[in-house]
């Protein structure tokens, strides 16, 4: 087994990557799944599943035939799939944009959403509409006015337990005098129950 371990944060290097699929960072992935509150054999979905780092380390929490993977780029699907083969994990894979896809999809204990390609509100709501009472939204986005939209939307849906989160990580590189921390970018992350 390549993570051989609970705690979530597979390190980046673990995971086959693309220059033309994004990749959540494994610090925020850690935060997010611990956002999530997952337990075992929980449902959820994954919306815009990128490079499928954290549909990976969801299947691997929740040990669950009931994940979903939803990513509109054809690249991102193909890359989810060497990632859950590479861990030995597996979830449902689709192809199509969210706000199709999402209305046919049962209802699950947890949604994370890593990309709304500039449909935020609808695709908010349809997630929200797929929750079980008490079931977890997270939203993870670089962009302010995701944010904003996203926050505008659980407040008008009457979400509880609200809460946003910005996390900046640096990261340190070895220089020939010591130690230098590298930035990445801000991401904000929200969290919601239904």
């Amino acid at each position: 087994m390549i993570w051989n371990y609970l705690t979530p944060g597979i390190p980046d290097e673990l995971f086959e990557r693309s220059e033309i699929v994004p990749i959540t960072k494994e610090d925020i992935r850690s935060i997010v799944l611990s956002k999530l509150r997952l337990r075992k054999n929980y449902s959820v979905i994954d919306v815009g599943c990128g490079s499928g780092s954290i549909t990976v380390e969801i299947c691997l929490h929740v040990n669950s035939k009931k994940v979903y993977a939803i990513d509109l780029d054809k690249n991102a699907i193909d890359l989810t799939k060497k990632n859950l083969d590479k861990f030995g994990v597996s979830a449902n894979l689709i192809h199509s944009k969210a706000e199709e896809v999402l209305p046919s999809l049962p209802t699950v204990d947890a949604i994370i959403v890593g990309g709304t390609k500039g449909k935020t509100e609808k695709i908010i709501e349809l997630c929200i509409s797929k929750l079980k009472k008490d079931g977890r939204l997270v939203i993870d986005t670089i962009l302010i006015e995701t944010m904003y939209k996203a926050l505008k939307t659980v407040k008008k849906q009457k979400m509880r337990d609200i809460e946003v989160t910005q996390v900046t990580i640096a990261k340190g590189k070895s220089m020939s005098s010591g130690t230098m921390l590298i930035s990445r970018n801000p991401i904000l992350i929200l969290s919601a129950t239904r």
